[in-house]
């Protein structure tokens, strides 16, 4: 059993890190933007609990869309102050609850979108597009190890 739990961090630690050398690398080679860093802690969710709700694809990427757009939204209209930093996470958070899609590493993305002006450009490059591939690293890690079914099979929404 220990020695299994021992496996078991370390098969979730190389899946996240494998992830996230994976994104860096090819960010380098095609300039195109692919992480930012709440994905860290949705590594955490998807390779250490893959059979949690919050870990699942729909959740992964629904949540940090959902997310982003709340962040670029707000960005564009407002100025960053404690205030529009609160409010924005706590619009992330009621939006992720209400569209069946919370996934907490993204409740940050509207605190990393603020602080750093970001536009809506940033919600194809690299929100989308990494987070789809943090889900399809998952599935390809989670299948090759052959210890962990990921994704879930999908249940019904709303």
């Amino acid at each position: 059993m220990k020695n299994e739990r021992i496996q078991k961090a370390i098969n979730s630690g190389i899946g996240g890190a494998l992830a996230i050398c994976l994104l860096a690398l090819i960010t380098d080679v095609s300039d195109l933007l692919l992480l930012m860093a709440p994905f860290g802690a949705s590594c955490v969710l998807l390779f250490s609990v893959p059979s949690s709700p919050l870990s699942q694809p729909m959740n992964v990427v629904g949540g940090h869309m959902v997310s982003a757009c709340v962040g670029v939204v707000i960005a564009s209209i407002m100025t960053p102050s404690p205030l529009v930093l609160g409010i924005s996470v706590a619009l992330a958070i009621s939006l992720m609850a209400l569209f069946d899609v919370t996934h907490p590493p993204a409740g940050a993305d509207p605190i990393v979108i603020i602080l750093g002006a970001k536009g809506y450009s940033f919600l194809l490059f690299p929100v989308f597009t990494g987070s789809v591939s943090l889900v399809l690293i998952a599935c390809a890690y989670h299948y090759c190890l052959g210890t962990a079914k990921y994704p879930l099979p999908q249940k019904t929404r709303f």
